[in-house]
């Protein structure tokens, strides 16, 4: 047995809690994975976990050995990657979920250069905003916008969205161009309203004036294309981040209201679950997303 692909498969079942997601997340067989654990079980003369037909559980030892592998694993990777010669391209499999938007506009046309520097990384990415389990779901990260509020969660902060409020000229027509966010208020007026994680209302500030805008709505959506879709639509008032309304701004198909008043950033954080291996494809996934973030999304703060 090679002990070090039986650390690797024990650490993913013990992530995963199954071992079929950790046999899938290292492209092996559920076999090979079962019999690479019993194979390091036989070494130690332990049990590291405890397997029911539902979940496997890590035992008081097997909590132990994880947390000590964990880190030998890492440590390893990082001798590897520096020695001068070696061959340590980042491969396998990498599961992420990410904004629908982020992923359209610019993480998937940005791709193609990803996959050239790092071939062997196969990607499985999901598009949304729903909340994700990392650990039951063998996802290795997310990326969302917004303050990461588990706290369960490492989270690294890769960039600031700007935001503006926008309406499409059919709107505006229809409902007349509010001069003061109070006038989102008139029962003439109406948001799209998108269901962040955060909620609204966003808060604008102008000098020493600060007001808190939340608005009637009739129509809310948990997807950012369709948020899009239906203010371009003319169903109301949205509040977009610039990367979304950039190109929809300069072809006059959105106005940008209130454009002296100032909303904070909203930040954009790369989150994964702490105490997890994490691999060499993760990292340069992470780096890539803070390069990418660094053109569309600088740090303000």
């Amino acid at each position: 047995m090679d002990r070090f692909d039986g650390m690797r498969a024990f650490v993913r079942v013990v992530e995963a809690g199954s071992f079929t997601k950790a046999a899938g997340h290292l492209d092996m067989s559920r076999t090979t994975v079962t019999q690479l654990v019993q194979q390091l079980e036989a070494h130690l003369h332990l049990k590291l976990l405890n397997r029911t037909t539902r979940r496997v559980n890590v035992t008081t030892d097997g909590a132990a050995y994880y947390e000590r592998v964990v880190r030998l694993l890492a440590e390893l990777d990082d001798i590897e990657s520096n020695l001068p010669g070696a061959s340590t391209a980042p491969r396998g499999m990498l599961r992420v979920d990410v904004p629908s938007p982020l992923a359209n506009i610019i993480l998937v046309p940005a791709l193609p250069a990803f996959h050239a520097r790092f071939p062997d990384i196969q990607l499985e990415m999901g598009a949304s905003d729903r909340k994700v389990d990392l650990i039951g779901e063998n996802v290795d990260c997310v990326v969302r916008g917004g303050e990461i509020k588990d706290a369960s969660l490492v989270a690294r902060h890769v960039g600031d969205l700007q935001l503006g409020v926008y309406a499409a000229p059919s709107y505006l027509a229809q409902a007349g161009t509010p001069s003061h966010p109070d006038e989102l208020l008139d029962p003439r007026h109406r948001i799209v309203r998108y269901r962040w994680a955060n909620g609204l209302p966003y808060v604008m500030n102008k000098g020493d004036e600060s007001v808190k805008i939340a608005g009637r709505y009739l129509l809310a959506i948990d997807d950012g294309n369709a948020y899009l879709t239906a203010g371009l639509a003319g169903l109301g008032v949205l509040w977009l981040p610039a990367y979304m309304a950039r190109e929809h701004a300069a072809n006059g198909a959105l106005v940008r209201l209130f454009t002296d008043w100032r909303i904070d950033p909203m930040p954009l954080y790369v989150a994964y679950a702490p105490n997890r291996y994490v691999r060499k494809p993760l990292r340069v996934f992470i780096d890539w997303i803070v390069e990418l973030m660094a053109l569309h999304a600088p740090r303000v703060r």
